[in-house]
């Protein structure tokens, strides 16, 4: 047994280094597309976009974005029973490529962007969850480095979202957005490089002289007659796109959203029902669940403004934010790294001051935590409420650092709720229905991601006396449900004390 390989990447196994950098460009990827995609839309045609308005473009990227995590339910399920770890983060690369290709194409068939966008959100449902269970999979049950070496490949991401909207901005600005575009696709194209060439061949060699959970490679329970599943479902979705393309099937997107809203809320509401009653789970784990469903309401409070970033936040910086340095203009995608940024930098300090109160015995509760996520990104609306005054009482733009200042409140939120909320489901969730608690979570980010889009799209420039109302939406949002979690607090907490 070679047991260099098990710490020889700053102490861990020696496949997470392959791997976090696939996951980097994976992500550098998505992030240069996300960050374009809204100003594209509102782009006019004589400009080289779409000429939507932005209640339709905001909406298309809520659904966009919360499509992306539904997808990651089918396409845990599809690894799990049929494909394996490895085959379906390859074939989920292929296809998020090919979605890219399909993007660049769209300078010639405007209708190939949005098969670019169906191709990517399959594609990121395959690669999102394996990639992830890749990392765990390197580490045997009880290893302490586990934590530290998810914090690594999270960095990837992070890197990877600073950098994606820095390069893909300032290349659309120069040389227009099918460039920028483009080089989103190429960051996918290298994540398939790396994957193929030096995180499987890693792999291998550390299955053979460490040892690894042989579902890296294949699946040990493999179900009978996915595979004529799988082609039915995408035989229909071929049909409908033919029949969208062709314009016997029209699409509103802001009434998709709508229904997708509706579908999903009631869909989630239901199951939660259904496992309270019909699960077998005792009266203790029963609370426990409960305890979950606020902590869900609440999580996809704050993702509905958090979301809003590719939206309104990135329309808000078109439109309205002075971005003049030196005499050049800033791209407005630029700001989307701003998120990233304050991540890389507050990431260490937020983690060491929670470690710091639980050594002096005042540790706060997961649900205190909470709690200061939400009422975080409120006060990042309060201050988007206050610039968007400041521009309808002057008429003109305001300084960038407003939304500079709300990003950092929006990220200490982000700090302060995601990674809790994550760690809390592993927790809580009754054993029986762990995953499908997990998988509920990811529920709550595809449908803060659609409300998201539907808020976004309030963002108009020939609207601008609708500014401060918008903003001052989501702060009542925010700041109403962490009042009902405080007042709740002390039950909540008294359960979550049970449960650890």
């Amino acid at each position: 047994m070679n047991k260099n390989l098990e710490t020889s990447f700053m102490g861990h196994p020696k496949p997470l280094f392959s791997l976090s950098i696939t996951e980097l460009w994976e992500r550098f990827s998505f992030y240069g597309v996300r960050s374009l995609l809204v100003l594209f839309m509102v782009a006019t045609i004589h400009e080289g976009g779409m000429g939507f308005n932005e209640e339709t473009s905001s909406a298309i990227v809520g659904i966009f974005g919360g499509s992306l995590y539904l997808a990651t339910l089918p396409g845990g399920y599809l690894a799990d029973n049929w494909l394996g770890q490895k085959n379906a983060t390859f074939i989920g690369a292929i296809i998020i490529a090919f979605g890219h290709l399909c993007i660049a194409l769209s300078m010639f068939y405007s209708f190939m962007f949005f098969i670019g966008l169906i191709f990517i959100v399959i594609g990121t449902g395959l690669f999102k969850t394996c990639a992830s269970v890749m990392v765990g999979l390197l580490y045997k049950e009880g290893d302490s480095r586990k934590d530290s070496g998810f914090t690594i490949f999270y960095m990837g991401i992070n890197i990877g979202a600073l950098l994606a909207p820095l390069i893909c901005g300032i290349a659309q600005k120069e040389y227009g957005w099918h460039l920028g575009f483009g080089i989103g696709g190429i960051g996918m194209l290298i994540a398939l490089i790396i994957f193929y060439f030096k995180t499987i061949p890693d792999f291998k060699e550390f299955e053979k002289e460490v040892g690894i959970n042989k579902g890296w490679e294949k699946s040990a329970n493999k179900k009978k007659g996915i595979e004529l599943f799988v082609l039915i479902c995408l035989v229909l979705i071929f049909i409908f796109v033919i029949l969208c393309i062709n314009g016997n099937i029209q699409l509103n997107p802001v009434l998709i959203s709508k229904n997708m809203v509706a579908i999903i809320g009631i869909g989630a509401l239901l199951y939660f029902g259904y496992l309270l009653i019909f699960a077998g789970l005792n009266k203790k784990e029963k609370k426990t669940l409960l305890v979950f469903l606020v902590l869900f309401i609440s999580a996809v409070c704050f993702w509905s403004t958090f979301e809003q970033q590719p939206t309104s936040f990135n329309l808000f910086a078109k439109d309205y934010t002075n971005r003049i340095i030196f005499g050049w203009e800033i791209p407005a995608a630029w700001f989307q790294s701003v998120n990233a940024f304050f991540i890389i930098i507050f990431a260490p300090i937020i983690g060491a001051f929670w470690i710091f109160l639980a050594k002096i015995n005042k540790e706060c509760s997961s649900i205190t935590k909470f709690i200061l996520g939400l009422i975080f990104a409120g006060f990042s609306f309060l201050v988007m409420m206050f610039a968007s005054f400041m521009v309808l009482h002057s008429g003109g733009k305001v300084s960038m650092l407003w939304i500079i200042i709300s990003y950092l409140f929006l990220t200490l939120g982000e700090l302060s709720l995601s990674p809790v909320g994550l760690s809390l489901m592993t927790q809580i969730a009754p054993n029986v229905i762990k995953s499908q608690v997990m998988g509920l979570w990811f529920v709550a980010l595809s449908l803060g991601n659609v409300v998201a889009g539907l808020i976004g799209g309030g963002v108009k420039a020939d609207k601008l006396e609708s500014l401060p109302t918008l903003f001052s939406q989501s702060i009542w949002l925010l700041f109403c449900m962490a009042i009902i979690l405080f007042i709740i607090k002390k039950p909540l907490d008294n359960i979550l004390s049970y449960k650890k």
